[in-house]
C-alpha cells in the first residue's frame, strides 16, 4: 500500500506525506541560503581555508550568487584576496561571471586596482566587461526585500558564551558573539521594550533597510531575530573599532590615510543617497563609522537606526521630515530646528566628521614641526 511517503518517512495522522515533503524542501532551502552566505562571508574575510571546506562539501557553491548577483570571486577580486581566488577557480568559478551591473571580477578588481588579482584573472581567460569599478557607484535599483527564511536566525545558533558588550544605548547593547563560527556583532533589544510597540516598529524598520544594503562601504546585515524574545539584529563584526575611538588613540593622522577615510565615508553615503531610492543616514558621525581592521584601511557606515528610506519624485523634493534625531554635534541647523530637511543634512555631518579628520591632520604636520 503506497502511502505517499518515502522509505522511512512517516506522515502525520491523516495526512498524505506531503506536508514531511514541503518540510523538507523547505528546510533544503534554508540550508542552501545558509551556506551561500557562509561562502560569500569566508571570502569577504579571505579565509580560504573555509572557502575550501565549504566547497568540499558543496561544490554547486563555487557560483552561489548574492543578491546583487555577485560570486565569490567577485568578492575575492574586489578585495584583492589572492588565495581566495585561487581556490575558487580551482574548483572551476566562473571567471567571467557577471553581476547586476554587468560586472566581471576582472572588471572589479581593475575598478580596485589590484595588479595581483588582474594578472591572476587574466591568466585564467577573465574578460572585461561591464562598468567597471561600478560596485562603488552602483544604479539606484534596491534588490526586492528577501523571504524572511533567508535571514531569520535561530537565536539558539547564536554563541554568547564569550561575548563581551561593544557599544550600549537606551535601546539595549550591542555584542560580540558567534554565529555559527563566524565572529558577528549582535545589536541585543531589552527585554523589557521588546514588547514596545513603537520599539518593534523602528527594529523592523532598520531591518527592512539593512536586508538591501550591499556596498563594500556599508557594514554588512547576516540576519535578525524577529520571531522570539528578544529581538536581535546581526551584522558582520569588525574589529578595527569605530572612527571616534581610533581618533581618540592614534593622537594623528597621515595625510593619505585621512583622504583615504574620507573617500570611505563618501563612497557609502554616495550609495545611500542614490535616487530614487535616497537613504537619509541622519545620525552620521565618527561612533557609527567603523573600521574593518586595526590596519584602518577601510572604513564602512553603519548603525541605520535613525535612517529613513524616501522615494524621489524630483531632484530637488525636500522632504517633510521635522523630527529631531541623532547627535547634536553632528546634527545640520535644520535639523536642530525642526525644520524640513533633506539629504544635505547627512552632507552636513560628512563635512563635522572631515573636520575631525583634517584636524587630526593638522595636528600631525604641528608634531612634526615641533620635532623638526
Amino acid at each position: 500500500m503506497n502511502s505517499g511517503t518515502s522509505d522511512g518517512e512517516l506522515a502525520a495522522p491523516g495526512s498524505s506525506g506531503r506536508v514531511s515533503s514541503t518540510s523538507s524542501t523547505d528546510k533544503k532551502k534554508k540550508a542552501r541560503v545558509s551556506r551561500t552566505s557562509m561562502i560569500l562571508w569566508h571570502a569577504h574575510q579571505n579565509d580560504a581555508g573555509a572557502v575550501r571546506k565549504l566547497l568540499e562539501e558543496d561544490r554547486a557553491l563555487v557560483n552561489a550568487r548574492d543578491y546583487d548577483s555577485r560570486t565569490p570571486l567577485h568578492v575575492a577580486s574586489l578585495h584583492g584576496w589572492i588565495d581566495v581566488a585561487k581556490c575558487l577557480l580551482e574548483y572551476g568559478a566562473d571567471v567571467n561571471a557577471q553581476d547586476r551591473w554587468k560586472n566581471t571580477p576582472l572588471a572589479d578588481a581593475e575598478g580596485a586596482k589590484k595588479h595581483n588579482m588582474i594578472e591572476l584573472l587574466k591568466s585564467n581567460g577573465g574578460l572585461s566587461y561591464g562598468q567597471s569599478g561600478s560596485h562603488f557607484e552602483p544604479k539606484p535599483v534596491l534588490p526586492p526585500l528577501p523571504n524572511k527564511c533567508d535571514w531569520e536566525v535561530d537565536p539558539s545558533e547564536l554563541d554568547f558564551s564569550s561575548s563581551n558588550i561593544i557599544g550600549k544605548g537606551s535601546f539595549g547593547e550591542i555584542l560580540k558573539a558567534s554565529w555559527r563560527g563566524t565572529p558577528v556583532a549582535v545589536k541585543r533589544i531589552l527585554p523589557s521594550l521588546s514588547d514596545d510597540r513603537l520599539v518593534i516598529q523602528d527594529f523592523r524598520h532598520e531591518v527592512n533597510l539593512l536586508v538591501k544594503l550591499r556596498h563594500p562601504n556599508i557594514v554588512q546585515f547576516l540576519g535578525a531575530v524577529t520571531d522570539k524574545k528578544p529581538l536581535m539584529l546581526i551584522t558582520e563584526y569588525l574589529k578595527g573599532g569605530d572612527l571616534h575611538q581610533y581618533l581618540k588613540e592614534k593622537g594623528s593622522l597621515s595625510a593619505s590615510t585621512a583622504v583615504s577615510f574620507a573617500l570611505d565615508i563618501a563612497r557609502g553615503m554616495a550609495y545611500l543617497h542614490n535616487e530614487p531610492n535616497v537613504i537619509i543616514h541622519r545620525d552620521l558621525k565618527p561612533r557609527n563609522v567603523l573600521l574593518v581592521n586595526s590596519s584602518a584601511d577601510h572604513l564602512k557606515v553603519g548603525d541605520f537606526g535613525l535612517s529613513k528610506l524616501i522615494k524621489v519624485q524630483n531632484c530637488h523634493d525636500v522632504y517633510k521630515m521635522t523630527g529631531e534625531t541623532g547627535s547634536y554635534r553632528y546634527m545640520a541647523p535644520e535639523v536642530f530646528k525642526h525644520r524640513k530637511y533633506d539629504k544635505k543634512v547627512d552632507v552636513f555631518s560628512f563635512a563635522m566628521i572631515l573636520y575631525e579628520v583634517i584636524f587630526f591632520l593638522l595636528q600631525n604636520d604641528i608634531d612634526g614641526c615641533f620635532l623638526g
